[in-house]
């Protein structure tokens, strides 16, 4: 599973820039007030939040689904409008939930940070290892 890069989802954030690729980022960056403070926005994501919990997720592309996290681990995603169905599983990982989705041949990660205020919650996303996306996510009742 990928492990949440900090500095890539701060960057892309805080500046709106594209996704750099984990080898150009600058591990000083870390240490700035800058880093410290956006890290402050965030919160661990609780099991309460995951568990039979559905959850909403769009890309920058627009692409729209919802995500269906099951007690014993897997998930089901569905697009939104069309019900196309994928799969997969997740994992909370010191409260930043990581997902594995399988569609096709293709297999997308992401580790999803929680949010402080609002609690939309972001990610990267990485398909077949290559950065591919910046997600928003958020967990809706039912």
């Amino acid at each position: 599973m990928q492990i949440v890069s900090w500095l890539q989802l701060y960057l892309r954030e805080s500046d709106g820039a594209p996704i750099q690729e984990l080898s150009d980022l600058d591990p000083a960056l870390k240490q700035s007030t800058q880093f410290h403070d956006w890290k402050t926005s965030k919160r661990e994501v609780r099991l309460d939040e995951v568990v039979d919990r559905c959850w909403i997720k769009s890309c920058t592309a627009g692409y729209i689904t919802e995500v269906h996290m099951h007690a014993d681990g897997t998930l089901d995603e569905y697009t939104l409008f069309d019900r196309l169905h994928t799969n997969g599983v997740w994992d909370l990982v010191e409260g930043v939930l990581q997902l594995t989705i399988h569609k096709g041949e293709n297999t997308y990660q992401m580790s999803i940070v929680g949010n402080r205020n609002p609690a939309i919650h972001s990610a990267i996303e990485y398909k077949n290892g290559q950065v591919h996306s910046y997600l928003k996510l958020a967990a809706i009742s039912q």
